[in-house]
């Protein structure tokens, strides 16, 4: 069974993971749906690891304002630098 800090830590990684893979970012209510707290989102955009940006959005003939959640550059380079402690040096194709 995992605690809360295991859980706060896993979603630390998985988000800028999630925003990286996605080209665009990720709307605000994208990522509440898919189980990331607002605290933590608004702690990465302050951090400056992510940006966030309210933009408008076409819904069928309507537009709506979105806010869109983008990884910065610094937010790259630290989620690189996660991925670099985690894989064990000397595996064939690391």
């Amino acid at each position: 069974m995992t605690n809360q800090s295991e859980m706060d830590d896993e979603e630390r990684r998985r988000l800028p993971q999630l925003l990286a893979s996605a080209e665009n970012g990720c709307t605000a209510n994208l990522l509440v749906a898919l189980g990331f707290e607002t605290d933590l989102v608004v702690c990465e955009v302050r951090a400056g690891l992510a940006t966030s940006q309210t933009e408008p959005e076409l819904v069928g003939r309507h537009s709506v304002d979105v806010t869109r959640v983008r990884i910065t550059e610094a937010g790259r380079r630290a989620l690189d630098s996660i991925r670099t402690l985690q894989v064990p040096r000397g595996i064939p194709g690391a």
